[in-house]
């Protein structure tokens, strides 16, 4: 099997995509593995041992140009795919595989893509979670259902280069004297996935009086929230809370999140990640819920409100007060970090 795969556009989605890849990989040894995805997913996908190459999409999320799929589609056909799975539900999603005339073409029903893909599958709903969803496409239609379960599905298992870990803790000046703890305050989904930041800060603050240090995590866009968190702290412990947030690349973080022992973190991608390095993860739970795309690990506390609204899925609070967040108590969630701690 030479297999080339649509991968999906969001951090949190590709880390589970993994899952994906280890049971395609299981079933067929000698396959190859080809990804298709954005242009930041491939210094992730190079932490895939089952990834044999990635290959850069050209397009932007959302961009539909058709006149590119095709020749994009008409470039992969020296490729000589024999198997394409596409993970992302849309149509323009499934012109690639399409244009490229790979001879089986897999994927779940979405909109528009009856004869765009040749192996359609057609109830995702009969999965729960999003990562059987994906690696249910490795089995045929008529198995699937008998053959995946959450539990026997592979985690993500991202590899830690030692080296670059070693080089940016030095590079940020970070040291190993006390435990670090990790905490996402980010989530580009949206605001109604953000635990505030001033719960964030009192989590930070008892953590630092427990004698750990904490390193704060995020792209670009949640170093002002890094940087409320640690100004509201006393000023006898802010020399121990280092925000990260638009320091690192992507690997860069990955790599010092499996330095973490414990990371506390909204639903977003480096929750994911934390979870594919090894941590124990405390997952905060907002507008999304845990019953669908949880962190694949065993080294998990999740915590979220009891609003009757939510899991509403939606970007910002549709009732504008956002309660399934603000009502989330910093005791709750420093009380599920003290679990692992009893664990120990």
């Amino acid at each position: 099997m030479n297999i080339l795969v649509i991968a999906p556009s969001w951090v949190g989605d590709m880390v589970m995509s993994q899952s994906l890849y280890s049971e395609l990989k299981k079933l067929h040894p000698k396959a190859s593995i080809t990804v298709l995805a954005p242009k930041w997913a491939k210094p992730i996908l190079d932490r895939m041992p089952e990834v044999d190459e990635s290959l850069e999409m050209p397009l932007t999320h959302g961009e539909f140009n058709v006149g590119k799929r095709l020749n994009i589609g008409k470039q992969l056909k020296r490729y000589k795919f024999t198997h394409a799975y596409i993970l992302p539900n849309s149509a323009k999603s499934a012109l690639i595989p399409f244009f490229a005339r790979i001879p089986k073409r897999t994927g779940w029903k979405g909109e528009f893509r009856y004869g765009l893909l040749n192996d359609l599958r057609k109830d995702k709903r009969i999965f729960q979670y999003m990562v059987e969803r994906y690696v249910a496409l490795a089995y045929p239609t008529e198995s699937m259902r008998e053959k995946v379960k959450l539990e026997q599905c592979a985690k993500p298992n991202l590899v830690v280069d030692e080296e670059n870990k070693q080089r940016t803790l030095t590079n940020l000046g970070l040291s190993l004297n006390k435990e670090a703890v990790g905490i996402c305050p980010g989530a580009e989904f949206g605001p109604a996935k953000r635990w505030p930041d001033k719960h964030y800060a009192q989590v930070a603050q008892k953590l630092l009086e427990d004698g750990k240090q904490v390193w704060i995590f995020g792209s670009e866009n949640d170093r002002g929230v890094g940087q409320l968190i640690r100004d509201a702290l006393p000023e006898s412990l802010k020399p121990f809370c280092v925000n990260l947030a638009g320091r690192t690349k992507l690997t860069e973080a990955l790599d010092l999140l499996s330095v973490c022992k414990t990371v506390v973190s909204n639903d977003s991608g480096l929750m994911h990640i934390s979870a594919a390095v090894g941590c124990n993860v405390v997952a905060i739970y907002g507008s999304s819920s845990p019953n669908y795309t949880p962190p694949l690990t065993h080294k998990l506390q999740i915590v979220h409100t009891s609003e009757e609204c939510r899991p509403c899925f939606k970007r910002e609070c549709p009732l504008g007060h956002l309660n399934c967040l603000n009502k989330l108590p910093p005791a709750k969630v420093i009380d599920a970090v003290n679990c692992f701690e009893r664990k120990t």
